[in-house]
C-alpha cells in the first residue's frame, strides 16, 4: 500500500467516539480517530515496511503515527529514526507506545532509553522510561543486567511525586514493569511501590487511574503471573 492509500483507508474508518475518546487523552488534531481493531486490518495486509512507516510518522496523524509503529522494522530503523520518532511525538500515546516499541526491539533499545530519560522534554523523557519498561518485558532475567535495573528503579522513585504528568507515569510504569516481569526483582520492586506511595497525575477527562505498585504486583502474584514476558510490545 501507497501512504496516500493508507490516509484514504484511515480517513474512512475515522470514527467520531474514539476521536472523542482519544481527545480526552490528550490527543489533538490531525487525527481521524481510528479503532486499533482496525489498524491492525491494515498491518495484517502490509506486515513489517519500513518505507511505508516512515512516511506515514512523517504525516503528523496520530493514527497514521501509531500505525508507523505497528509496521515498523527493527532491523532497518536506525538511531537517527529514533530519535527524529521521539522528537515527533507530540502526545503520550505515540511517544510511551508507538515510539518505546519501536525503541525497545531496535538494537539501540537501552542506549536511547538511558539517554532519552535524561531529557527535560516530557514526552522525550516518559518515552525513555515507557522504553526501559518494555525492555525488561521483552528480555529473559538473564539478558537483563540487575545492578542496573537497581540503580533505574532508584533513580525513577527520585522526585518521582515532582516530576511533569507523564514522567512520574512512566517512571511508576517502569518500576511495576520491573516487579512484575524480573522475579528476582519483584519484592525490591514491591518495596520501592510502598515507599512511593500513590502516584498522582492528571489522567485528563478519563477514568484511568495511575496503578498503586504493591496492589498490583499482589494481584499478579496471586494469578502467577510474576514473571511474564512478551515475544513483542507491539498492540
Amino acid at each position: 500500500m501507497t501512504v496516500e492509500e493508507v490516509m484514504t483507508q484511515l480517513e474512512s474508518w475515522g470514527n467520531p467516539q474514539t476521536k472523542k475518546v482519544l481527545m480526552n487523552h490528550g490527543a489533538r488534531e490531525p487525527f481521524y480517530g481510528v479503532k486499533v481493531a482496525d489498524l491492525k486490518k491494515i498491518v495484517k495486509k502490509v506486515k513489517k515496511d519500513h518505507e511505508l512507516a516512515m512516511a506515514l510518522y512523517e504525516t503528523g496523524n496520530s493514527d497514521a503515527m501509531y500505525l508507523a509503529a505497528l509496521i515498523s522494522d527493527e532491523s532497518k530503523m536506525t538511531k537517527s529514526d529514533l530519535q527524529k520518532w521521539a522528537e515527533g511525538a507530540y502526545w503520550y500515546m505515540i511517544s510511551e507506545y508507538s515510539v518505546a516499541w519501536a525503541a525497545a526491539e531496535s538494537p539501540y533499545a537501552e542506549e536511547l532509553a538511558d539517554e532519552w530519560i535524561e531529557s527535560e522534554q516530557e514526552n522525550i523523557a516518559s518515552a525513555g522510561w515507557a522504553t526501559w519498561s518494555n525492555i525488561v518485558l521483552l528480555k529473559p532475567d538473564d539478558e537483563l543486567d540487575l545492578d542496573k535495573l537497581r540503580r533505574l528503579m532508584s533513580r525513577a522513585e527520585e522526585n518521582i511525586h515532582d516530576r511533569e504528568d507523564r514522567v512520574s507515569y512512566a517512571k511508576n510504569n517502569f518500576i511495576l514493569a520491573v516487579g512484575g516481569s524480573v522475579k528476582a526483582l519483584t519484592k525490591e520492586a514491591m518495596a520501592a511501590g510502598k515507599r512511593i506511595g500513590k502516584v498522582k497525575v492528571n489522567m485528563g477527562e478519563t477514568a484511568c487511574k495511575v496503578p498503586f505498585i504493591p496492589q498490583y504486583l499482589q494481584k499478579m502474584a496471586d494469578k502467577g503471573k510474576i514473571g511474564y514476558k512478551k515475544k513483542t510490545v507491539k498492540c
